[in-house]
């Protein structure tokens, strides 16, 4: 089990910021399990896919994500919104077993984004979706982008609310 799970939602400067996290973890002696989720080979979520069976290596993720105390979530904002391999991931699942929340009840997750369309629409549907799901969402939030990079004080502040708060696992 480690005790943080960083979940990096692009391969690009998302991942470089999700990199950034397990650093700033790695120093404070916090074991650290970075995925980034553009490496899996999920297909996009639709009732057809479900009905196609489940994808080889959905068990493996859900696996990972259980073995995260808390969670650190790095997105970029695509349209608006949350990026599509994100949501393609929670969906599948949301489709194992008889509880869509028990992944997500109770996780302390924290969110970063670093967006060139602003991250904040982002940040704001992940934390309701989160919410939704029961997780205890950090209350401060990281954005960044090319011209306001993200500061070391940021990540460690935000790293320090999400071990403050209390993991159920």
């Amino acid at each position: 089990m480690s005790d943080i799970l960083i979940l990096a939602a692009s391969n690009g400067e998302n991942l470089k910021l999700a990199n950034r996290f397990a650093e700033a973890a790695k120093a404070l002696d916090l074991s650290i399990d970075l995925l980034d989720l553009t490496e899996l080979d999920l297909p996009l979520f639709t009732p057809r896919s479900r009905d196609a069976g489940q994808p080889d290596g959905l068990l493996a993720l859900q696996d990972r994500l259980h073995g995260g105390q808390r969670w650190i979530i790095c997105a970029p904002e695509y349209n608006g919104s949350i990026p599509p391999v994100l949501t393609s991931a929670f969906a599948w699942l949301s489709v194992l077993g008889d509880d869509f929340r028990a992944l997500f009840n109770g996780r302390p997750i924290a969110m970063a984004s670093h967006s060139g369309s602003g991250g904040y629409e982002v940040l704001t549907a992940l934390r309701i979706q989160l919410a939704h799901l029961g997780s205890h969402v950090v209350g401060r939030q990281l954005i960044a982008n090319n011209t306001k990079p993200a500061h070391d004080s940021s990540i460690e502040a935000i790293l320090q609310a999400l071990l403050d708060l209390r993991s159920p696992v």
